[in-house]
């Protein structure tokens, strides 16, 4: 299993960022738009449906609408409207309420576990401001550097995979106080403290590589804790939901790995919180 895991990850890595700097933009957002109903036909796990390719109906059309009321093309996109700060704070606020679920679970569990349109709707909230976090982030300044934005994005990868090895490791060594055990048992508050640690070193040395301006160091220290936070509680709602569903993982697509949901499962709440602060707030 690890190696297969190794070897998916290998190949998986260069693949992403491949796509991320050198797709044209319009076959990025189609691209982004086929992995985000991936996710989608991966949640139709959750919510019970009797026919997963009619659930597939809410969700795509769902993400049609946003793409027709949202302006998408990459000029208008790098001078954000008010539809697209929306979209962000909404991301941002159900972050705060899935994170709220996440760690009262199982009791949380009462008032959604047996309502499917509540759960069609933490689907929705969970990919489509994912969707539109990294449009917008990869949008940032494309006319002067088509570059600059896909560096972005990266970075917000690199910190998600810093704070991922850094809680493993940190977790293994020190993890004595669970964080969410009725969710992930394995995590843990000194896992978090490590893998905020390593994020914060990542994503500093990160933006002065990839020269990524911040408004100020504290504004980068607090970005990074914020998103790392959010990527952990990320993986955690994506636990809950799986193990509320008895699922062990949400698909089989990448070999060791999983589905697409269990791979990019902190990212979907890293992003958008990232997009949100970045782009907006700070």
């Amino acid at each position: 299993m690890l190696k297969q895991r190794i070897i998916t990850a290998l190949i998986l890595a260069p693949l992403v960022i491949a796509g991320i700097f050198l797709l044209p933009f319009p076959a990025f957002v189609i691209a982004l738009a086929a992995i985000t109903m991936i996710g989608f036909w991966e949640w139709t796990q959750f919510v019970d449906a009797k026919s997963r390719m009619a659930a597939m109906m809410v969700p795509a059309i769902t993400l049609c609408l946003s793409l027709a009321a949202i302006p998408s093309d990459v000029t208008a996109l790098s001078v954000l409207a008010e539809s697209h700060h929306t979209m962000l704070l909404v991301g941002g606020i159900w972050w705060l309420i899935a994170s709220t679920l996440a760690i009262t679970y199982p009791s949380s569990a009462k008032l959604w576990v047996k309502a499917p349109s509540l759960k069609y709707l933490f689907g929705l909230l969970t990919l489509i401001p994912f969707f539109w976090g990294i449009l917008m982030l990869r949008a940032v300044h494309y006319a002067e550097n088509p570059y600059h934005g896909a560096k972005l994005v990266l970075l917000v990868c690199c910190l998600v995979w810093a704070a991922d090895s850094g809680a493993y490791f940190s977790g293994k060594r020190f993890g004595k106080h669970k964080m969410a055990p009725a969710v992930s048992p394995n995590k843990t508050i000194e896992g978090l403290i490590g893998g905020a640690a390593l994020a914060l070193l990542v994503t500093w040395g990160g933006a002065a590589l990839m020269d990524i301006p911040f408004t100020s160091l504290g504004g980068l220290f607090v970005i990074a804790i914020i998103t790392v936070i959010a990527s952990v509680l990320g993986d955690l709602v994506e636990s809950m939901f799986k193990r509320a569903s008895g699922i062990k993982d949400s698909g089989n697509i990448l070999p060791g790995h999983g589905g697409i949901l269990d791979r990019i499962d902190s990212l979907t709440a890293a992003l958008p919180v990232f997009a949100l602060l970045y782009l907006w707030l700070l």
